[in-house]
């Protein structure tokens, strides 16, 4: 039994009230019929030692043996002592202190007042007191076996009651928990592909119209909206790129055609080249923001093939290895043997091919750039590009993936600020996991990536 689950809590706070009221019930019934016994008990004891007291004193010994051997189903002693307290005879060798002569009946421990010899098996008694008419004092001490059964059959009640509260409370609770605990598994499994940016997946319901059902319900409803209200935003942003890009077009056209038919020593020929690499640069980010889009597309998931990661690397390695060498960068590759993935073998060489070419890029002249790739646990490798530039400050870490975003160090360094966008849409895709660490020198990023089981 989950003891966090909301049932298993309610379950073990009734269980818990069950039982504290049973005990005070129960209690309440020991204390009350106790009581009864013992105010019997002292009246016959009253009514006794009265008669007894007014007897023949030459039949009082006689009476007295009556009063031991008769009561068989209890327990009876008698004592009497001079008008000193001394004691005479009797089983009862001793007075308690406390007592008070012609008062009232007391409770008291058999082994303080009764020999040894004749010590009953059950130790509380209930002893008075009386003076005879020749001043001696009789002590008369009783135990009733009523008290004790009564006593046990309580207590057995109270055992058997909570048993019979616990034991099904807890069978019942492991019961009625396990279809609330189902139906929350379902529900986080059905959050995984949402969490990962699938917006189409909803929670199951399943029509019995209770508590889960009305937040699954509820939660479905706004899934509903924000994936509406983001098919909205993201509608937009691609019509404005995807419209704009056809006029752009006709103007770096006539903007290279006009700078064609310039002489090379006109003064505007600076200008018009400079217009012509600013539209390049914007028709780039349009089509960096309309391939991100496009990769946000799950469907695409479709097409996933087993992939040899090593072999990935190598031809990212093969491709960028001249780069590096005109950057005057140590360029390496370390990659494990037979680490095969269920993926979209362009998109993956594109992701890893941006981050290799980011870290050449920001690597100064005389640094290294290491692509690496190993089995960190069973089913999971981890690829990795380490290089020895500036490094990303931990509060920028989160920040690098967004889109358009330049850290303070990159500003002035060409780009558009969407090439790690870009490798976090394909990270999405495929449920890679990235991450950004910083080495000693420069910075670590990568993604760990879940293998293809075994056949």
């Amino acid at each position: 039994m989950h003891w966090r689950a909301t049932t298993s809590r309610l379950l073990l706070s009734y269980g818990l009230f069950f039982v504290i009221w049973g005990t005070v019930l129960l209690g309440s019934i020991y204390w009350e019929t106790i009581h009864y016994l013992e105010v019997r008990t002292d009246r016959d004891l009253i009514q006794q030692i009265s008669y007894l007291k007014h007897i023949d004193r030459a039949r009082l010994p006689t009476m007295l043996d009556d009063y031991v051997l008769l009561e068989d189903a209890n327990y009876n002693a008698w004592g009497l002592f001079d008008a000193h307290g001394n004691w005479v005879s009797g089983d009862v060798v001793q007075l308690p202190p406390t007592l008070k002569v012609d008062g009232d009946p007391m409770r008291v421990e058999a082994d303080t007042i009764i020999a040894r010899d004749a010590l009953p098996a059950v130790q509380d008694l209930t002893v008075i007191a009386a003076r005879l008419d020749d001043n001696r004092v009789l002590a008369l001490a009783h135990t009733t076996g009523v008290t004790a059964h009564v006593s046990g059959i309580i207590r057995h009640a109270l055992w058997w009651g909570l048993s019979f509260t616990l034991v099904p409370g807890l069978i019942g609770g492991l019961i009625l928990n396990r279809a609330p605990r189902r139906r929350i598994r379902q529900i986080e499994s059905a959050m995984q592909p949402i969490r990962h940016g699938d917006l189409r997946q909803r929670l199951p319901v399943s029509g019995r119209g209770d508590e889960l059902d009305r937040l699954a319900a509820i939660v479905n409803d706004v899934l509903d909206q924000i994936e509406r209200l983001m098919g909205e935003v993201k509608g937009v942003c691609d019509n404005i790129a995807h419209d704009l890009r056809t006029p752009l077009t006709r103007l770096r056209s006539q903007l290279y055609r006009v700078e064609q038919e310039m002489n090379e020593d006109d003064p505007h020929a600076e200008l018009i080249a400079r217009c012509v690499s600013d539209v390049d640069d914007v028709l780039a980010r349009f089509r960096a923001l309309l391939r991100i889009s496009e990769l946000e597309d799950r469907r695409r998931r479709e097409g996933f093939v087993a992939v040899d990661l090593g072999d990935t690397l190598q031809h990212v390695y093969e491709l960028y290895a001249p780069l590096a060498e005109d950057q005057q960068l140590q360029f390496a590759l370390h990659a494990d043997q037979g680490l095969i993935a269920q993926a979209d073998p362009d998109l993956l060489f594109e992701a890893l091919g941006n981050l290799v070419g980011n870290a050449i890029k920001f690597t100064p002249a005389g640094g290294q750039v290491t692509l690496t790739a190993k089995r960190i646990e069973p089913g999971v490798a981890r690829v990795e590009v380490a290089d020895s530039g500036p490094g990303i400050p931990r509060e920028q870490r989160q920040a690098v993936w967004q889109r358009f975003y330049r850290g303070e160090g990159s500003r002035e360094t060409i780009g558009h600020g969407l090439g790690l966008s870009i490798v976090a849409a394909i990270a999405k895709l495929h449920d890679f996991e990235l991450y950004i660490d910083n080495a000693e020198t420069g910075a670590r990023i990568g993604m760990d990536i879940r293998l293809q089981s075994a056949a």
